[in-house]
């Protein structure tokens, strides 16, 4: 396990384990709550053919749905893709493919994924021809169930309102939104945080996300993060 002062670290440290083809998992909705700093790192350094799995694409010029719209993604795995017209149009095209989740059971089988699990359970969508596609049906005490497999990622993404030198990590309001449930289901767990304070410094009660999930913090563009090293 990681001291406090390994987990701090910057962009440029973090960027090692993007690489072409990989799984990203991502929070926000809409493009609230997804970290900034770090999908503008992943643009800049050209990453592509992603599998990217969250709640939607986002819009074209905000937040994940940059990376849709700069036809960086090979899949999408998402509830929604209409606010971004982009990804519409790719998928009637065939250069994107899109796999639709109800966003509960989406949720779902986020956190399924981080709490090792290998699936759930649902009738949500069961006589819907693009929600079912593919999955396994099961008849359980006389009803039909889809198999809702769970979801991991290569690398998870996360943006905070605070972290401390642990990773511990408290949202801003609806910023909140998937980000607890995707920062459990990354083999590692990157967050960027609006502001990092002492160990110490947030209440208990405050703390959403707690570090044991969080595998390495840097601070949004603009945060000054001088005093973790002194």
């Amino acid at each position: 396990m990681k001291n406090r002062f390994e987990k701090m670290t910057t962009l440029e440290n973090v960027l090692k384990f993007f690489h072409d083809g990989m799984t990203l998992m991502f929070g926000g909705f809409g493009g609230v709550g997804s970290p900034p700093t770090i999908i503008n790192g992943i643009l800049e350094k050209g990453i592509k053919n992603l599998t990217l799995i969250g709640n939607d694409t986002g819009f074209p010029h905000i937040g994940i749905g940059q990376l849709v719209s700069q036809e960086r993604a090979a899949k999408v795995i998402a509830s929604h893709i209409g606010s971004n017209p982009f990804a519409g149009q790719m998928m009637h095209e065939g250069r994107l493919e899109v796999e639709f989740s109800p966003q509960g059971i989406l949720a779902e089988r986020i956190r399924a994924g981080g709490v090792g699990l290998p699936g759930v359970l649902s009738d949500i969508g069961i006589d819907n021809e693009i929600v079912k596609k593919g999955k396994n049906i099961i008849q359980l005490n006389g009803k039909e169930y889809l198999v809702e497999t769970a979801l991991t990622a290569e690398v998870s993404i996360v943006y905070a309102k605070k972290a401390d030198e642990y990773g511990n990590l408290i949202y801003d309001k609806s910023a909140r939104n998937t980000n607890p449930l995707v920062a459990m289901a990354g083999n590692i767990t990157i967050a960027e945080a609006e502001e990092i304070v002492p160990l110490g410094s947030l209440d208990p009660e405050e703390i959403v996300t707690p570090g044991v999930f969080v595998d390495y913090v840097i601070p949004s563009k603009g945060v000054n993060w001088k005093w973790a090293w002194e």
